[in-house]
């Protein structure tokens, strides 16, 4: 099941019509008073969280969600709101829709995280020739196991789970790392450069964005 949280009656409508129409079950909520509600009688598959809501604010939400359960978390986020994206990803997000979006590019997100996720049902994150079982704390690759140091490990896994969202270094160094941005950022490029290496061929995915930073490409095109 996904819950759409989503105060306006007609977009909350059509994002319900097109998740029925591609075989979820779906369902809306107004206010984060719904959301709620419906938390306790099933946990979701994922969840479609708008930023401006009646009651509470999603970034409130998001953080209110995450102490009760560990559920995928979209974003439905302003154009031009460069602030509540970045909050939403340091609170746990799993990605961000930025209004107005499209129907199918909304079906195309959920899915990625979902796959990324593991549906919500288990503890495997994998794309292309990667896997990493959270539950055991192992990256695989080719089925292969890869040995990674801990902050290796939790780089790959944050990346894999942001899929072809750009991160700076600043950004990494306060994830990964939880240093100012002010502090060596070479700290990023000399993990990167050995976790690249680990992963063979699949290092490639890591992706270098000139003057901004890196981010993990989903699909296997090397």
């Amino acid at each position: 099941m996904i819950i759409v949280v989503e105060d306006d009656d007609s977009i909350r409508s059509l994002e319900l019509y097109t998740l029925k129409s591609v075989g979820f079950e779906a369902v809306g909520c107004s206010n984060a008073e719904s959301l709620f509600k419906e938390l306790e009688k099933k946990r979701p598959q994922l969840i479609i969280l708008d930023i401006m809501l009646p009651d509470m604010d999603g970034v409130s939400i998001l953080r209110e969600i995450r102490k009760i359960m560990d559920v995928p978390v979209i974003m439905a986020t302003a154009k031009g709101s460069e602030f509540d994206k970045v909050e939403s990803l340091d609170l746990g997000a799993d990605d961000y829709l930025v209004k107005p979006f499209g129907m199918m590019e909304m079906v195309s997100r959920i899915k990625a995280v979902l796959r990324r996720s593991g549906s919500g049902e288990n503890s495997i994150v994998s794309s292309s020739g990667i896997e990493i079982d959270t539950s055991a704390h192992e990256v695989r690759v080719d089925g292969n196991l890869v040995v990674l140091t801990l902050k290796e490990y939790e780089l790959l896994l944050f990346l894999m789970r942001r899929a072809e969202i750009v991160f700076s270094r600043d950004d990494l160094l306060v994830k990964i790392w939880g240093l100012s941005s002010l502090s060596e950022t070479r700290t990023v490029d000399a993990h990167v450069k050995t976790l690249r290496q680990k992963l063979g061929q699949y290092g490639a995915l890591i992706e270098t964005v000139r003057g901004v930073g890196y981010k993990f490409h989903e699909q296997n095109d090397i």
